[in-house]
């Protein structure tokens, strides 16, 4: 059902800045600005698509609330088809507050979470998959998480989608002709035609799912676990990683107690970084937590950065790290190479020799370029990611649009599979209409109110 009634909300975060908006939208969004702006004209005036300087005053009292420009959105061209205008104070809090609490004393209600862009789904504007993206882009971690999300937003899955939905109506259309018309003398595909293109179909559909786990990478980033024993330099790698000074170092061993989570991008790609605590024998209670959880994270983490300290012969704790490391995608850094060096490369390379050595002086600055790039090549190849720096391909970026795409291609096996045996028809129209249903709730055709409540739930409320 689309929404009568006008909604408000301030649509910039929390806390100071040199401006701030509150946002409406709705019938009654242009008379209650009327209501609290003052300015030369009457809005009524006021063209579309213009900034008009003016005072927020409170009718009740004629109290000036702030000094602001007034944006107009009249329907339809608007972010949600309706009605909208903006206030662009002055970006306090109490003002902010204060010019909300005026928006609903006149007639507004306060917005739901995303609501906004909830109406520009309901009211056409927008389908459901470019509506998602709008929280994708306001999420992105990277340039290229970034430029998926503008891809997304501007249309490019939705008519991936669409042309996929009209060749399988193309096909449901024929294989229901058949079901309607036997006897007709009607120039119907035969059952080989409509099996080559179920099967063509299944080829996009397969190719669309196999990108999942690159969109999955370039979304959420690459859980990325800085391990080794205490001292080897592992919370100087964060922060020469992170370009600032996020953990603490000391000489001490022992000194990170947890892990320390922060994201970096490295050459567009997204790396969750995780800083552990130093994995050796201790008798302190806290530090012990710490190193069962550095254990924790080893076993979780999609790469693994083993540090090894090049000043001091390797150990036990050492090769046990190395060899943890053989069956997982890591990186191995030979730290403190501007020290005398007892333990050398080749031998490193002896325990692991499926693995990059990377050697390093994290106090001096040596070697970070060097593993930035053995990084980036472990990712792209070990996680067997297409570099979408260059690609032109559609990602799939969205859990729900993945398991959508699941099981529209499990329909589409299961008629491809009635199509092979030559099973009546209406076997092969059930499943092909199956397969429409999970690819309209991509783009929202056949999605329920349930779903639409939790995708827009993820949205900050003046969105």
């Amino acid at each position: 059902m689309i929404p009568s009634d006008t909604i408000s909300a301030i649509a910039t975060p929390n806390g100071e800045s040199g401006i701030g908006i509150v946002r409406l939208s709705g019938p009654l969004a242009i008379p209650i600005s009327a209501e609290l702006f003052r300015s030369s004209r009457q809005i009524s005036d006021l063209k579309s698509y213009t900034i008009n300087h003016g005072q927020v005053i409170d009718p009740e009292s004629n109290e000036v609330i702030d000094e602001v420009l007034l944006s107009i959105f009249r329907a339809p061209k608007s972010y949600t088809t309706e009605d909208m205008v903006e206030f662009n104070c002055h970006g306090g809090s109490v003002i902010l507050k204060r010019v909300l609490e005026l928006t609903l004393e006149h007639g507004a209600r306060i917005a739901e979470p995303g609501e906004f862009t909830k109406r520009a789904f309901l009211n056409g504007r927008i389908d459901l998959a470019q509506a998602e993206a709008v929280i994708d882009l306001i999420q992105a971690k990277s340039d290229i998480a970034r430029q998926m999300a503008v891809d997304q937003l501007s249309g490019k899955l939705s008519q991936t989608i669409k042309s996929i939905n009209d060749q399988v109506i193309g096909l449901l259309a024929e294989t229901e002709a058949m079901i309607d018309f036997p006897d007709e003398d009607l120039d119907f595909m035969d059952f080989s035609a409509i099996l080559k293109s179920a099967k063509e179909i299944q080829l996009a559909l397969n190719q669309l799912i196999t990108t999942a786990n690159d969109g999955r990478i370039m979304r959420e980033g690459i859980s990325c676990a800085i391990l080794g024993k205490p001292n080897v330099g592992k919370s100087s790698l964060l922060n020469a990683l992170l370009e600032i000074d996020r953990a603490i170092v000391t000489d001490i061993p022992g000194t990170t107690r947890d892990t320390i989570e922060e994201s970096v991008s490295i050459s567009g790609i997204p790396l969750n970084l995780i800083d552990t605590a130093g994995i050796r024998e201790t008798d302190n209670l806290i530090e012990q937590h710490g190193v069962e959880r550095s254990k924790s994270v080893l076993a979780k983490a999609d790469l693994l950065l083993i540090m090894i300290s090049a000043a001091e012969p390797m150990d036990d704790s050492d090769i046990d790290l190395l060899h943890r490391a053989v069956d997982r995608k890591a990186v191995i850094i030979l730290n403190k190479i501007d020290l005398p060096m007892q333990t050398l490369p080749v031998q490193v390379k002896e325990q692991v020799q499926n693995k990059q050595v990377i050697e390093t002086s994290i106090l001096c600055g040596k070697g970070i370029e060097n593993l930035k790039s053995a990084i980036l090549t472990e990712v792209l190849v070990s996680h067997e990611v297409e570099d979408l720096r260059t690609s032109a391909s559609t990602i799939i970026t969205n859990v729900r649009h993945y398991d959508a795409l699941r099981r529209a291609k499990s329909d589409l096996d299961c008629a491809i599979e009635s199509l092979g045996q030559q099973q009546s028809p209406e076997f092969v129209a059930l499943d092909l209409r199956g397969c429409l249903d999970q690819l309209g709730e991509i783009v929202g055709k056949t999605t329920n109110e349930d779903i639409l409540g939790r995708i827009f739930s993820q949205f900050c409320v003046g969105k």
